[in-house]
């Protein structure tokens, strides 16, 4: 073996950070394409959609399918054309060389021509008790997902943002009833979208007010929900400093949190990928106008929830992924045709 086959042999053409539905959908693009990707399954493999029992929005099972089910499905796929999973945490990338180098939390290092970051975003999560249990029994961080499920229910949304607006009103459309419950008095959504939440008869309030814990099981799903509130608002605070507050227990059939997501983007800090204050990925257009995968960064790829804080959907992410896949293998068919002649050479 020459220096130029020692030097690439550890270089994989492709890394997929993320094994939910967007790197799922590049995972099987990049493996169709004989890229041989790896995947690298972090601490919540098969991401978000996984904590969903039943998903009756996405095309081609119009009898719905369980998130496990379509994530065990969308990794099967994958494996059949020869993509690689690996379990792993990506710790730190080094971005302003070639190839890229990505250290894990286990200490090791992968090198790669590409990266595709499909990492995802995080749903906020209140800190309720038993919130772990419930979650996707009842307990959803998506209206649009699970909100058909409770027609005919009371529920809960927790959050004052556009994005707690959204999922009320959403929810309006299904529900009996639906409680806004905000820990302050004043909302920090938009005018627009608080005056249409107000404006809507099977909307209320609870001012001042925050969910302490749920009752419920996986077998019943969410039955109840004990809330805390205090005049001056942020009452848990205000219990946790010793003050009075007022605890009342109420009877629901389900509880969405709207507090906004966190993108898993930390490890890209300090590399020159654009993200915005909340840490969702930059995308670029080409010459042309159009939309793509592209980074700031010649090489890397965003897929999914990562780059999109509007949509969020399983099928959004499954097409950005494809998007990501195919920008990849045209940049490394392109990076091919720069390098083949250097190569000759060296040989």
């Amino acid at each position: 073996m020459n220096e130029a086959t020692d030097a690439t042999a550890d270089v994989r053409n492709v890394v997929i950070v993320g094994s939910g539905i967007a790197g799922l959908s590049a995972a099987v693009y990049a493996a169709r394409a004989d890229l041989e990707p790896l995947v690298l399954e972090g601490p919540e493999p098969g991401g978000q959609l996984t904590l969903t029992t039943d998903v009756e929005n996405y095309l081609g099972f119009p009898e719905g399918v369980g998130g496990m089910e379509l994530i065990g499905n969308g990794k099967d796929q994958a494996e059949r054309f020869g993509a690689e999973f690996e379990h792993g945490t990506v710790e730190d990338a080094t971005l302003g060389d070639r190839p890229f180098e990505l250290d894990l939390s286990n200490g090791d290092r992968l090198r790669t021509r590409a990266l595709i970051v499909a990492s995802g975003a995080s749903a906020r999560w209140v800190g309720a008790e038993n919130e772990a249990e419930l979650m996707g029994y009842g307990l959803s961080t998506c209206a649009t997902c699970d909100g058909a499920f409770h027609r005919g229910d009371d529920v809960l949304v927790i959050g004052g943002g556009d994005s707690a607006m959204e999922e009320a009103l959403f929810l309006a459309k299904f529900a009996d009833s639906v409680t806004v419950v905000h820990r302050r008095e004043e909302l920090r959504a938009s005018e627009i979208m608080a005056d249409r939440a107000r404006d809507n008869e099977t909307i209320e309030f609870r001012w001042n007010t925050e969910l302490e814990a749920l009752r419920g099981s996986q077998e019943d799903g969410v039955t109840g929900a004990t809330l805390v509130s205090h005049p001056e608002g942020y009452p848990l605070e205000q219990a946790a400093n010793g003050a009075d507050v007022t605890r009342e227990t109420v009877d629901v059939g389900g509880v969405f949190y709207a507090i906004g997501h966190t993108p898993n983007t930390d490890f890209l800090a300090g590399t020159a990928v654009d993200r915005d204050e909340s840490g969702y990925l930059h995308t670029r257009t080409d010459d042309a106008g159009r939309a793509t995968t592209e980074t700031a960064v010649e090489g890397v790829f965003a897929a999914g929830d990562v780059a999109d804080p509007n949509y969020q959907q399983a099928i959004t992410a499954a097409g950005t992924g494809s998007m990501a896949a195919l920008d990849a293998e045209a940049y490394l068919e392109a990076l091919e045709r720069t390098t083949a002649p250097a190569l000759e050479v060296s040989q």
